[in-house]
């Protein structure tokens, strides 16, 4: 949602859901742990009341084990986490989990899947980040497929109960491949649905088809 027109915040959402989206992705960012800032709770706010469709929160910050609380107030729906930027990410996962919210790790394009190994067994889903976080309208990074083939692979889909998700510069082509892979959901952004000619349901619809 940080691509969304704020200035017509019910709208976008009325349209979206009218466009048969599956939920709404909001960014939070403390400056800190990337060098911009995203969405305020207000906006959360705000945008889960318009909505009951799933509402999940991506947290860009420093210490989000801090912070659990104040999204569970919110009811928000699942929340992912970098795992690097906090001290017990097992910890928090859990505390996520006991407020009966999914619990996601985001992985960015540099982080090995050997420092995160250990909670895949743990986590509800997992966020590959094909761009660098912090801001909209990068280029999709290719070599972060690699690691897309490993999470989705057999070997971990036999061992691990997880699903994988990608963020980051997602166009039709990117949906039609990596649905192939085995992910299971896409973060939208300035790429494919913000800011174009067509309606959100026409965008959707064109993005369901090439799933299939």
């Amino acid at each position: 949602m940080m691509c969304a027109d704020f200035k017509n915040l019910e709208k976008e959402v009325k349209d979206l859901e009218d466009a048969n989206v599956d939920g709404f992705h909001i960014d939070f960012m403390d400056g800190q742990f990337v060098p911009n800032f995203g969405m305020g709770l207000q906006d959360l706010n705000i945008i889960r009341k318009l909505t009951h469709k799933i509402v999940d929160v991506h947290l860009m910050i420093k210490n989000p084990g801090e912070y659990i609380d104040l999204f569970v107030k919110e009811n928000v729906d699942i929340i992912y986490f970098h795992p690097e930027t906090d001290m017990h990410p097992a910890r928090t996962i859990e505390k996520i989990k006991n407020n009966n919210i999914e619990a996601g790790i985001a992985i960015n394009p540099d982080t090995s899947i050997s420092t995160i190994e250990p909670l895949l067994n743990i986590v509800d889903k997992v966020m590959v980040m094909t761009v660098n976080p912090g801001f909209s309208g990068q280029k999709y990074l290719d070599f972060v497929n690699e690691k897309i083939d490993v999470l989705t692979s057999e070997d971990y889909s036999k061992k691990y109960n997880y699903q994988v998700f990608v963020d980051g510069a997602i166009s039709p082509q990117k949906v039609n491949e990596l649905n192939k892979k085995g992910v299971k959901g896409f973060v939208l952004g300035t790429s494919t649905l913000f800011g174009k000619d067509d309606s959100y349901t026409e965008i959707i619809n064109k993005l369901r088809k090439v799933a299939n």
